[in-house]
């Protein structure tokens, strides 16, 4: 992930600029013991199946990601000039961690593993994002995941 100052203008001044909501509570959600969770990934890495298309500049959708999928079929279509593929292209896991939370599942670290994961273009305004979100919601209760991983870029 960039810093703010290493951002070149005008984007840094975009960046600041995107609204930050803010929420008058704080959410507490309890639930099962680790070993007992399924968890699916959610990344910003607008990730794709080699031979798919890439995702738009500024898209508000989201991609499922299969669970069973290897992960040297994915590639990173993120467009954003500030994001650092050098990590992924050595090892997927810095971005889609696929890899490490079977190995945490085999070793009843972790309950199972979603088999639908998440990706959407990190680059893109919040607000144009709504309908992608609500998907993933909705996908997540149908699956009955209780734990996501968050993969931010």
């Amino acid at each position: 992930m960039a810093r703010l100052e290493d951002i070149p203008q005008p984007t840094r001044d975009a960046v600041v600029a995107v609204p930050c909501p803010s929420f008058d509570t704080a959410p507490f959600v309890a639930g099962p013991p680790l070993p007992q969770r399924r968890v699916a990934i959610i990344s910003s890495a607008a990730l794709i199946r080699r031979g798919d298309t890439p995702f738009a500049f500024g898209s508000g959708e989201v991609r499922f990601i299969s669970g069973d999928v290897p992960v040297n079929d994915l590639l990173v279509s993120h467009v954003s000039i500030n994001f650092d593929r050098s990590g992924w292209q050595r090892d997927p896991n810095v971005v889609f961690p696929l890899q490490r939370l079977r190995e945490l599942a085999a070793g009843g670290h972790i309950g199972g593993v979603a088999d639908t994961h998440y990706t959407v273009m990190g680059s893109t305004d919040p607000a144009q994002m709504r309908q992608a979100v609500d998907q993933i919601a909705g996908q997540l209760r149908q699956e009955r995941i209780d734990s996501i991983l968050l993969s931010p870029v």
